[in-house]
């Protein structure tokens, strides 16, 4: 089960990479097509598509790799049980929540494909194909949220010390 799990987080990872691959795509045949007197329609809106999708896709990777941004002014401070009990409040706050965001977001999806909502830009894209890699990066994260709920409950999560997230700050 865990390689099957890492297996789906990296697979959101590299699709989110081949979205930023797209972003770059898309900026370059717009800059392209002004500088060699063009016109490619729909440029600026693929390009944000591309955006939404590579952020959308590497949050259940990156939650896994430790690099999201994590308050531990109160928690870095507790230890046994009452840190066991804070992390287990704060993970089951973030499942509950992911779970409403996928669950919106796979609702936003079906509702767009439903009413055939199409976009206003000039490249009239039916929006539930962009909103589906919203829909698919938000489940994963609920995924991966459920998987760490799972793992703190068995004791078997890994804490990033005090110093290791020092490391990732800005």
């Amino acid at each position: 089960m865990r390689r099957s799990l890492d297996l789906l987080y990296d697979a959101a990872a590299w699709l989110a990479a081949l979205a930023m691959i797209g972003v770059l795509v898309m900026v370059l045949a717009s800059v392209l097509g002004r500088l060699l007197n063009f016109n490619l329609p729909g440029t600026d809106a693929y390009a944000g598509y591309c955006m939404a999708a590579a952020g959308f896709l590497a949050l259940a990777h990156t939650l896994k790799k430790n690099e999201h941004i994590r308050v531990s002014l109160i928690i870095g401070r507790l230890t046994g049980g009452a840190r066991r009990g804070l992390e287990m409040w704060a993970l089951t706050a973030a499942v509950f929540l992911s779970g409403l965001f996928a669950w919106f977001s796979i609702r936003l999806v079906w509702l767009s494909r439903v009413y055939n909502d199409m976009s206003t830009a000039n490249d009239a894209t039916p929006l539930w194909i962009p909103q589906l890699s919203m829909a698919i990066g938000t489940a994963v994260l609920f995924i991966a949220f459920v998987d760490e709920w799972v793992l703190e409950l068995r004791g078997e999560r890994s804490h990033a010390d005090e110093s290791e997230e020092a490391l990732h700050n800005e």
